[in-house]
């Protein structure tokens, strides 16, 4: 069964003049345009497509590569709003079309949103949806600290960065937790912080705990190399000022200094750090 908002592996049945019928094992055929053909093919080989509805609904094959497939998030561009929605664009010819309903605040043209994609059962169409939330679900969470996680940054509030973790649940990357600029509609690697009695999740960008020691460790002793040998930071220095130098928590920083002056890799002045 060929999949729209997915890529598919199907079958060059024959060739045509607007291109390339292509066919699954049920005997699902679509086209694929002659501009979107390899350079060199045969009949009977097999080729990965995108799949989706062309601008008269009918199910048409591509190469190109989608911001966004079925059942996932994406950062889109809005570029066109008319009566009945807005229209996002995904990489494709045709564009996304997220109808009012399916907007968490009305969109406007040239903005940026997250939006998640699913095939709408009644029309059997791919449609979009800013209201992010009601696809995702903490009801049941299997994560435990420590867990290495993807996330998409949705939005920045006074808290912190808002998250969409695993593509399956709501995250918090508390603001004291950040230590380098992100924005709306990065991807990120992170780690599980906590995962709190009511199902509320806290997420950090490096490992939390003891096991962050050894990273920022080797940090600063790069830093360290790279400023000639030392640092004009130390253990009494001011939080903000560390967070400036080293973009790290005071907390971070005096855990990875006091294993690099037990290892006798650095010595602790009044006015820094020092390399021995």
């Amino acid at each position: 069964m060929i999949q729209l908002g997915e890529y598919n592996t199907l079958t060059i049945l024959r060739e045509t003049d607007p291109g390339l019928y292509l066919g699954d094992n049920e005997e699902n055929e679509l086209l694929l345009p002659h501009k979107y053909k390899p350079e060199t093919y045969e009949i009977g080989d097999e080729i990965r497509v995108f799949c989706y509805l062309d601008n008269e609904e009918r199910p048409i094959a591509t190469t190109l590569e989608p911001f966004v497939m079925l059942n996932t998030y994406g950062y889109l561009h809005c570029s066109d709003v008319n009566e009945f929605g807005a229209f996002m664009d995904w990489g494709l010819e045709k564009q996304l079309f997220v109808p009012f309903k399916e907007q968490a605040r009305p969109m406007k043209v040239g903005s940026w949103y997250i939006v998640y994609m699913y095939l709408d059962e009644k029309t059997d169409r791919l449609v979009g949806s800013s209201k992010t939330d009601k696809f995702l679900n903490n009801d049941v969470v299997t994560l435990e600290k420590f867990d290495e996680v993807d996330v998409l940054v949705t939005h920045l509030t006074e808290k912190g960065a808002n998250v969409i973790i695993n593509g399956m649940h709501k995250g918090l990357i508390y603001i004291d937790d950040i230590f380098e600029d992100i924005r709306t509609g990065d991807r990120l690697k992170a780690f599980i912080k906590k995962v709190r009695d009511d199902n509320k999740i806290d997420v950090v960008l490096q490992p939390p705990g003891y096991r962050s020691i050894e990273p920022n460790a080797n940090f600063i002793l790069e830093e360290l190399k790279a400023a000639g040998g030392f640092l004009p930071v130390h253990d009494k220095s001011d939080p903000e000022t560390i967070k400036t130098e080293l973009g790290m928590s005071k907390k971070s920083f005096k855990k990875a200094i006091g294993t690099l002056y037990k290892d006798k890799q650095i010595l602790i002045k009044e006015d820094g750090i020092e390399l021995v």
